[in-house]
């Protein structure tokens, strides 16, 4: 297996989800692994598009054909296709914080779209959202400026899983969080404020686990092309994500 190329494993559990497969309408690629091996290259080394090697082919048409699978719903699909098997006894959420790259600002933006870079004291940089469940497999994500607060992710991505526990940090004590938690019959397992009257017993043997997102999160910044963002759209940045 070639340096940050796919096991035989991993191949064979998205190859049939690939446009240009054998047997689907259209015409066969005879290269859809190359071209996926080429964009895990592109983000594990954080190296620019026109420095892709020669061997992965011509670099703007890997770039041109990841547009392609992020604006025909290719990518999330095998996303949620992973996703889907996953054990629901107890998730967390969290997020992190990465730069992003002065080339990465300045797309245009159609119908007002977001494109998820804030500008902060740091200066230009993106918040990535996740939910984990025990494993450490990712289950949600989103992107957001990074100036937004943790908090504002929560339900939106809440409404992707259905957890039998909950667990977060302080930055997720809110009481319209804890009441749909409740409401669903997920046990919270997030600490209390210091500014809470009334602060609530949470399982601190369960709460431990939580050290579970971080290692998500350090295994992510692997990918220099995460940590540091240089993509300009919202959609390919999450993509890689």
């Amino acid at each position: 297996m070639r340096r940050y190329g796919l096991s035989d494993s991993q191949w064979e559990r998205i190859k049939d989800l690939l446009p240009g497969r054998e047997g689907h309408v259209g015409g066969t690629a005879a290269d859809n692994r190359l071209f996926v091996e080429a964009v895990l290259y592109r983000y594990r080394a954080g190296i620019p598009w026109r420095d892709l090697p020669v061997r992965f082919g011509d670099w703007k048409n890997v770039h041109r054909r990841l547009r392609r699978w992020c604006e025909g719903g290719v990518i999330e699909r095998i996303f949620r296709h992973l996703a889907a098997d996953h054990d629901n006894e107890y998730m967390m959420i969290d997020s992190t914080i990465v730069r992003a790259h002065q080339h990465s600002a300045g797309a245009r933006k159609k119908g007002g779209a977001d494109q998820a870079i804030g500008r902060s004291r740091g200066g230009l940089t993106t918040k990535i959202h996740a939910i984990v469940n025990a494993a450490g497999k990712v289950v949600a994500l989103s992107l957001t400026p990074g100036q937004r607060a943790d908090i504002t992710e929560a339900e939106p991505l809440l409404d992707e899983v259905d957890p039998e526990a909950f667990i977060a940090d302080k930055a997720y004590d809110a009481d319209p969080l804890i009441e749909k938690l409740e409401a669903r019959g997920i046990i919270p397992v997030i600490p209390s404020k210091k500014n809470r009257r009334n602060p609530w017993k949470i399982l601190f043997s369960l709460y431990k686990k939580r050290n579970i997102i971080e290692r998500f999160f350090a295994s992510l910044k692997q990918f220099r092309g995460i940590a540091t963002r240089y993509d300009k759209l919202k959609s390919t940045f999450l993509a890689a994500a």
